[in-house]
């Protein structure tokens, strides 16, 4: 059973940067596409960043130059380099994954193409 563990959350000031990371078990973390999402209350999970399994990479707007997303195979991990925070960045942000299909990998920057989420690290960026 693939699982995802989130960790290097936090609080800080605007303007300053945080990596979030998230270790894949489980399974061959190589053969899924990844994503960064975060949440805040009332709202829907949205998606920030994603990484396919040839390494591509896709960014919502809002965070374009700003973050960064990266794997590590061999470590079965997924980052998130967050740097210039804003306070509009504060969230629960989480990971996720999931397989290609039988027609590739779909489109990465939604919710609906995943299957497997961890619990989740906030991130909490003050003025």
């Amino acid at each position: 059973q693939v699982r995802l563990v989130e960790s290097g959350g936090g609080s800080v000031q605007a303007g300053g940067s945080l990596r979030l990371s998230c270790l894949f078990s489980g399974d061959t973390s190589s053969s899924y596409y990844m994503g960064w999402f975060r949440q805040t209350p009332g709202q829907e999970r949205e998606a920030v960043a994603a990484i396919d399994t040839d390494f591509s990479t896709s960014y919502t707007d809002s965070v374009k130059g700003r973050f960064t997303i990266s794997r590590d195979n061999a470590k079965n991990a997924l980052y998130l380099q967050m740097n210039s925070l804003k306070p509009e960045d504060t969230a629960m942000y989480y990971c996720a994954a999931n397989r290609p299909g039988r027609y590739g990998t779909p489109y990465v920057l939604t919710r609906f193409s995943y299957s497997v989420w961890g619990q989740g690290t906030q991130v909490i960026v003050s003025s």
